[in-house]
């Protein structure tokens, strides 16, 4: 429930603030005529979401297992990179965010037409939204836990709309710069989490080779397929299920957190450390470029000199930021 709350507040905030910015600024120009187009916009955004969800939920149960394991494989995958995507370009375009949401709202209004202010609500929520409904397909199978898991993701998500509209209102101040990297961060733990995961969903297929395919090393005593450092890399990585049971809450913590689940083979590790540090490395590279203070421009000449330190940096705003 905790790891699917953050993921619903995270995302539903991002869609949120989006829906804000444009809200305030049709009203700033005196627009509010078009409001109604935009939340046509936004509420077919949602229902898209949700039709995916529900595609996704009751279409499983008339394939076979294989096909269930390929096809959430896949979308697990998609989801990962959908993710890892997203984290990278709200590091690279949270600063501009506010200026091109209202180039487009310039552009759509001087077109005149009625969808095209339907299509920026649509556009600007529908990324998170499907973003949110495969990330968290992918984590509820990889749970087995589906009512707690959803209902966090709800909770996430009316918590995002509360402060969302708390921010907008200018009740609430809130550090979105710290708030977006530490979310960001616990968007890549979990998004390394799904990717093993999706591993396991192929190799149980047969798509990927590992210890559900005829090429797994054996344990030549127990003849069950092999673990530890001879089993590399088909084999199993490790196995504690004796100590810390699938179905536990310690497992389930564990898996919501970090990915970590009691058996794992040796091309999911592999896959998690790969991407915790591959990505980890460029997305901690990415906080540091934004938090790196900008050089002052040089002073112009003047026959009077001002004073010194009369100019200051000013760290953007909170919604400069956006």
């Amino acid at each position: 429930m905790l790891a699917t709350f953050l993921i619903g507040l995270r995302e539903g905030l991002e869609a949120a603030l989006v829906v804000g910015m444009l809200v305030a600024y049709l009203s700033r120009m005196g627009r509010r005529d078009v409001l109604p187009r935009l939340w046509i916009g936004v509420a077919l955004a949602i229902v898209l979401a949700l039709g995916i969800g529900a595609v996704l939920t009751f279409g499983a149960y008339a394939l076979t297992f294989q096909a269930q394991e390929i096809i959430g494989g896949l979308l697990s995958l998609v989801a990962v990179a959908m993710v890892t995507w997203m984290v990278f370009w709200m590091q690279r375009t949270a600063r501009t965010m506010k200026a091109t949401l209202e180039g487009h709202v310039d552009r759509a209004l001087a077109v005149g037409g009625m969808w095209a202010i339907v299509l920026i609500g649509f556009v600007s929520v529908s990324r998170e939204g499907i973003e949110t409904t495969l990330l968290l397909w992918s984590m509820v199978q990889s749970f087995g836990d589906a009512p707690s898991a959803l209902i966090g993701a709800l909770l996430g998500l009316l918590s995002a709309v509360v402060v969302g509209w708390l921010l907008t209102r200018g009740l609430l101040r809130l550090d979105l710069r710290r708030f977006f990297a530490w979310t960001g961060a616990i968007l890549v733990v979990a998004a390394a989490g799904v990717l093993a995961y999706a591993i396991k969903d192929l190799q149980e297929a047969g798509v990927v080779p590992g210890p559900f395919t005829a090429g797994a090393p054996v344990d030549l005593v127990t003849g069950a397929v092999a673990t530890g450092w001879g089993a590399f890399p088909l084999g199993w990585a490790f196995d504690l299920s004796a100590m810390i049971p699938p179905g536990s809450p310690i497992a389930a913590v564990l898996q919501a957190t970090v990915g970590f689940m009691p058996q794992m083979s040796w091309l999911q590790v592999v896959a998690w450390v790969l991407y915790i540090g591959i990505v980890g490395t460029f997305f901690i590279r990415g906080l540091r470029r934004g938090t790196r203070p900008a050089r002052p421009a040089p002073a112009p000449t003047t026959d009077a000199e001002a004073p010194r330190g009369a100019t200051a940096l000013l760290a953007p705003t909170t919604q400069e930021a956006r």
